[in-house]
């Protein structure tokens, strides 16, 4: 078997989570957080996506972390997010983390909103 280093294309992944919060680069976020292109950001709003449209042009797809269980997000959101370009994705958080992990090593162009478990 060939090992290979993994590349997250100058983004971090996610690398730990648990109850209310999320660990990147071996620094602790607590609360919401918002993984763009620039970077991780704070989500002091949970439902703002402003942050996510202002990057949707460097954003394939987006997922949407929504806590421990999946759920839905409101129907005019979606909208808005899809009208602006973005796939959206929603999921429960763990399952969110993951699926970004995953594409973000293979060099695809994703963003998460992650509301922690």
């Amino acid at each position: 078997m060939e090992l290979h280093e993994m590349n997250f294309h100058g983004q971090m992944p996610v690398e730990g989570y648990g109850p209310g919060f999320f660990r990147l680069g071996g620094e602790v976020f607590h609360g919401p957080l918002l993984l763009l292109p620039s970077g991780p950001e704070k989500w002091p709003v949970a439902g703002d996506y402003a942050p996510v449209l202002a990057h949707a042009d460097e954003i394939d797809v987006l997922f949407i972390g929504v806590g421990p269980e999946i759920g839905l997000i409101d129907l005019e959101l979606r909208h808005q997010l899809e009208t602006a370009g973005l796939g959206v994705e929603v999921m429960s958080t763990p399952s969110a983390c993951r699926t970004y992990n995953v594409l973000l090593a293979e060099g695809r162009r994703v963003a998460a909103a992650l509301i922690p478990v």
